[in-house]
């Protein structure tokens, strides 16, 4: 089974350049960061209400990508809400994303070429699910769900909550596509405590940021 950051680095495979997709590297923070709570709150670690997020279980997982995280919420006194786990988590962003790519290399999902990162299966499919099942792709899975009435899964709903914070769903719709399925989103989005306080956190940024270059008149 893919982690979160390993399928939210496989949405920003532009399949043409071979390369990343570039997008602001606060929101990919965000993304991140949110991917290693989502992922530990599935795994019965950790749990959220309105107010705060609360640990569980502290038993490590033998994750690289989800331990760290998980032991500084274990160490943690103090009572915070999931916004603050979602910053706490982005300032790990860089070994997430390193630790995520290297595991799409290892499984060999994607292939390292110098600068370039291939699709060693040019078909799309994921090595086989531990049900016996190939995975299909995340982008058909994403597209699968925002134009039908289909009722999403948990992994579902975090991955579009990723998708939405990250900024990539433009990347991968059209502007008519995004215009029709915003309504969709919207409601995915509130299924997900944690998805909400990532699609929040970047938000508040993106507002932040236009107010400071805002020019100022008179």
């Amino acid at each position: 089974m893919l982690r979160f950051a390993e399928e939210v680095m496989l949405l920003l495979m532009d399949d043409e350049e071979e390369r990343f997709l570039r997008v602001p590297d606060w929101s990919l923070r965000y993304a991140l960061g949110g991917a290693v709570l989502m992922d530990l709150a599935l795994e019965d670690r950790i749990d959220t209400d309105l107010d705060r997020l609360t640990l569980v279980d502290s038993t490590p997982l033998g994750d690289d990508i989800l331990d760290p995280a998980l032991a500084e919420i274990a160490a943690e006194t103090d009572s915070h809400d999931a916004r603050f786990w979602v910053e706490r988590a982005a300032a790990r962003s860089g070994e997430i994303r390193s630790a995520a790519v290297d595991r799409l290399i290892a499984r060999g999902i994607l292939e390292r070429r110098e600068d370039r990162f291939l699709w060693v299966f040019r078909s799309r499919r994921y090595p086989v699910a531990d049900e016996g099942t190939a995975e299909r792709e995340v982008k058909l899975r994403i597209m699968e769900l925002l134009f039908s009435d289909m009722i999403p899964t948990p992994r579902d709903v975090v991955i579009i909550c990723l998708a939405d914070a990250c900024g990539i769903l433009p990347h991968i719709l059209s502007h008519r596509e995004l215009q029709h399925v915003s309504p969709r989103i919207r409601f995915l989005r509130k299924m997900d405590l944690i998805g909400r306080a990532v699609t929040d956190a970047v938000w508040d940024i993106e507002v932040s940021l236009a107010q400071a270059i805002r020019p100022h008149f008179g």
